[in-house]
């Protein structure tokens, strides 16, 4: 069939993939299972932090007013009276000249309105009984942990969209959340395309690759939040292959194709977006690698056709896949993060369309610096175990230097709001 492409630009591919973004439901699990989820509902204190004014080390509770004539050629000595330990409680009331050891995380005794701790005292035995001795005076208030200081009742601690990581699950548990509000995972299928491809455990044959890009996808997948579930390679056959995808369809939230998008004799998918009725969004960027990536949407539901180079296809689902299933879960920044660095080394390849360079980042005397890594070829695979980062090199331009000042996006990196605007 005869198919007819025109380029987009890489934002307006991202756009037109994300008016069609959805918001994903609720659930809530058990917190040891919520690590990387992304919340779907803000976390908020149920109780005050502290609960009570308490100590914030260990040392002595003590009555201010007690120490107003302490100095380093007046030591005074205060009784020792009693001990706390954190989750106790003091059973006496201190009066003139009277102090109470306390550990770190103790409530404040009644009576008590500061806190020395043990390297500012001496402590001596005297007649049975403990005294200390203190050679400054102290204010009342001094390293004392007032109630609600860290939080009240009702704060909001973190907001809907946040990804469960260690400093946020410690929240969660110490306000008493056993089941953790979270988006439920879309389900993101995926087929692959060609008989050329071997399985991993085939042996290679003449005129035949094994089918790296289904392993790929699927870890991107993994890593993106969501669902992966595979069904296998598609064959060289229209009507089975229509088939398996409109059955897949029916099951997934989103549904990838790697291959078969491209003009060749055996590349059924724009046939099959064609059958289906789905409404093509885009079937050419401006990009390389990655020009021929093509997406659809059927009854709400997308099907990307990313390219059967592993390089492409790699970028492809970074730069298109990976934002809509962030945004599915809640996320605030659901595009790859953008910054500026430097170009470590020559690239004077000509750039027709936006390119998409697999490179390296260090961070040298306090600037980023991006390395090339392997060829720059959509078909690569060895390249893409080693990097970390895609330098955007824009169209229409003739190569750059090393010394160049470029864009950045950091494929590990905390996440952006903006879309890339090349």
């Amino acid at each position: 069939m005869s198919i007819d492409r025109k380029p987009i630009k890489v934002h307006e591919a991202i756009e037109a993939v994300l008016k069609f973004a959805k918001d994903g439901e609720v659930e809530y699990i058990p917190i040891n299972e919520s690590d990387n989820r992304f919340l779907k509902a803000a976390i908020k204190a149920d109780h005050d932090i502290p609960p009570f004014d308490r100590s914030p080390l260990d040392g002595f509770a003590i009555r201010a007013e007690d120490t107003v004539t302490a100095s380093q050629t007046n030591p005074i000595e205060l009784e020792v009276i009693e001990t706390v330990g954190a989750g106790g409680l003091a059973k006496k009331v201190p009066e003139k000249g009277q102090v109470i050891r306390i550990m770190t995380g103790a409530k404040m005794p009644e009576g008590t309105d500061a806190i020395v701790m043990f390297e500012l005292t001496k402590e001596i035995e005297r007649d049975g009984k403990t005294f200390i001795v203190i050679k400054r005076a102290f204010k009342s208030g001094n390293d004392i942990s007032y109630r609600a200081e860290e939080t009240r009742t009702g704060d909001v601690l973190v907001e809907a969209g946040r990804q469960v990581e260690p400093g946020v699950k410690a929240l969660l548990a110490t306000f008493g959340y056993s089941k953790v509000p979270v988006a439920k995972k879309p389900i993101v299928g995926v087929y692959a395309t060609g008989t050329e491809l071997l399985d991993v455990h085939e042996p290679l044959e003449p005129g035949k690759i094994r089918n790296s890009n289904s392993y790929m996808i699927t870890s991107q997948i993994e890593k993106a939040g969501a669902t992966a579930k595979y069904y296998g390679k598609l064959v060289d056959e229209f009507d089975r292959c229509y088939e398996a995808v409109a059955s897949a369809l029916e099951e997934v939230d989103v549904l990838i194709t790697t291959g078969g998008v491209s003009v060749g004799d055996f590349d059924y998918l724009p046939a099959i977006y064609e059958k289906l009725g789905a409404n093509v969004l885009f079937n050419k960027i401006g990009m390389r690698p990655g020009s021929v990536t093509t997406v659809a949407e059927y009854k709400g539901k997308l099907l990307f056709g990313l390219s059967g180079n592993p390089s492409a296809c790699y970028v492809g689902f970074e730069l298109l896949t990976r934002p809509w299933i962030q945004t599915y879960l809640g996320s605030k920044k659901p595009h790859l993060q953008l910054v500026q660095g430097i170009l470590k080394a020559d690239f004077p390849k000509p750039n027709p369309f936006v390119r998409f360079i697999r490179s390296k980042v260090t961070i040298e005397a306090g600037k980023i610096y991006a390395e090339p890594v392997g060829l720059d070829k959509s078909g690569v695979v060895t390249s893409l175990a080693n990097s970390d980062a895609l330098v955007v090199l824009p169209g229409g331009t003739r190569g750059f230097k090393k010394g160049d000042e470029v864009d950045i996006l950091l494929l590990n990196g905390e996440g952006s709001t903006e879309i890339l605007k090349k």
